[in-house]
């Protein structure tokens, strides 16, 4: 594979959709909270995005299944009281390299924009590096009128002493110039472990701004499964890490590939 592509599974026709990112990050908050209404709403999955910025690996679930490094893209038609469309980005990583995340992040803004989006929500962590007895949601927008939004519904504004790395925050600024506009969600979490509550926090915020209505009573089930999912990318990476640093003539017999 030499450059990023994007496999379109199927055709479909949407109506000025929102468009939510949870990508793995601090926590995988986003990613819980992405993955929870996929499966509660039964989003369909109608395209892949593979690129050789990812990590080069793969996943191998507990039935010896391999499973490649991928995005995925989810819609929904007419949910929710406002009867709105979605797409949902998902995945199991992100770009390793900034010229890689730009280039993702690019075509990600291209496939959606195609399909009439010109509203974002990114979902991510924000690390406190300690224990959280409740969870806050904190956030940033593309706009004044947003961030007055985001807290009259209870939200902290990031302050200016931080950025967003990644594509949570890159898809934003990206996307503000092409005309989008949009907000960062990331619920308050240690930092160090899959965290459900910090999902759960910042699930309610966005059930509220987006007029949803749906069950967080599963997340902690998801939360344990997609701790499975990390703890095995992280020791692929780690046998990587010490297959690459061993000396000439050395030979690591764990390592298989």
């Amino acid at each position: 594979m030499k450059e990023t592509i994007i496999n379109v599974i199927e055709e479909v026709e949407l109506d000025h959709p929102i468009f939510i990112e949870a990508l793995p990050g601090i926590g995988h908050v986003g990613k819980l909270a992405a993955d929870h209404i996929i499966d509660e709403l039964d989003a369909t999955k109608f395209a892949e995005l593979y690129s050789p910025s990812f990590p080069p690996q793969v996943l191998v679930d507990d039935n010896g299944i391999i499973e490649p490094m991928k995005n995925e893209f989810y819609y929904l038609k007419s949910v929710g009281k406002e009867k709105r469309d979605y797409i949902i980005l998902i995945g199991n990583t992100q770009g390793l390299s900034p010229e890689g995340q730009y280039e993702i992040c690019g075509m990600i803004l291209d496939f959606v924009e195609k399909h009439g989006v010109k509203e974002i929500y990114t979902l991510g962590g924000l690390a406190t590096g300690q224990p959280v007895e409740i969870s806050k949601v904190y956030g940033a927008a593309t706009n004044i009128e947003l961030a007055k939004k985001l807290e009259k519904h209870g939200v902290i504004l990031r302050s200016a002493d931080g950025g967003i790395i990644g594509a949570s925050g890159l898809l934003l600024g990206m996307g503000s110039l092409r005309g989008m506009e949009g907000v960062c969600l990331m619920g308050e979490t240690p930092g160090y472990y899959i965290d459900a509550e910090a999902a759960r926090a910042l699930l309610n915020v966005l059930m509220e701004l987006l007029n949803l209505e749906i069950d967080t009573e599963k997340l902690e089930e998801r939360a344990k499964e997609t701790r499975k999912m990390i703890s095995k990318a992280q020791q692929m990476e780690q046998e990587m890490i010490e297959r690459m640093t061993l000396k000439p003539g050395e030979e690591d017999l764990r390592y298989i590939g």
